[in-house]
């Protein structure tokens, strides 16, 4: 397959992933089905971290499923499947990037701006992924694609991924496991951490929007 193609395929798997989620809610396979009374706990978790990974491929909101870890599972066993299952789901698409979509964007690479960040990305692949995930309002799957489509190792990628995206994940697992107890500890500290990744998530998204609209006034003055 030329590039041009497999760009192409690339582009098809990621929207068939997507609009499957129109015949498919990974919550109703989870509670009705995985997660069902019965099913011994090695196959729920399994299947779990399985559901987990193909949802957010398909671009289904992470942190909701965050939370059902923490219902389903718990703390430590729910904040364990749900790293499991973001650090699968981000290899995933990964690998989708990396065979299919990578070739075929380097003609790209040219311009100053995509060169420096894939020159960053190669050189210092953990160091990087790992910020990015660790900062709030950074996109999930675009970093996957951006680590995919540089020099990064999987290896790297797949550490740094498991090691940035735990506190966040722990915010949403604890929130879903004291759900019940509203006034726990435990519950309000949680809320709070996800108030405050929030409110860094529209700060940054703030700060990113006058760092483009600054220079483009300054042009028109």
């Amino acid at each position: 397959m030329t590039p041009a193609a497999r760009l192409a395929l690339l582009v098809l798997v990621l929207a068939t992933a997507a609009g499957s989620l129109f015949l498919w809610d990974p919550r109703r396979v989870l509670s009705q089905g995985l997660l069902a009374p019965g099913v011994p706990v090695v196959w729920a978790g399994l299947g779990f971290v399985l559901v987990f990974a193909i949802g957010t491929l398909a671009f289904f909101p992470k942190p909701v499923l965050n939370v059902a870890a923490g219902v389903f599972f718990g703390i430590p066993a729910g904040l364990v499947l749900a790293v499991a299952g973001t650090t699968l789901g981000a290899v995933l698409a990964f690998a989708l990037g990396r065979g299919l979509g990578r070739e075929a964007l380097r003609p790209f690479l040219k311009g100053k701006v995509l060169a420096a960040l894939d020159r960053r990305l190669t050189e210092q692949g953990f160091r990087s992924i790992f910020l990015l995930r660790v900062l709030p309002g950074v996109p999930f799957q675009a970093v996957n694609f951006a680590a995919a489509f540089s020099g990064v190792r999987l290896r790297s990628f797949a550490v740094a991924t498991a090691l940035g995206v735990l506190p966040g994940t722990a915010a949403y697992v604890v929130a879903g496991a004291s759900a019940s107890s509203p006034t726990s500890p435990a519950f309000l500290i949680s809320v709070g951490a996800m108030i405050a990744l929030a409110a860094l998530t529209l700060g940054s998204m703030w700060r990113s929007r006058g760092a483009v609209t600054a220079p483009t006034a300054h042009g028109l003055a």
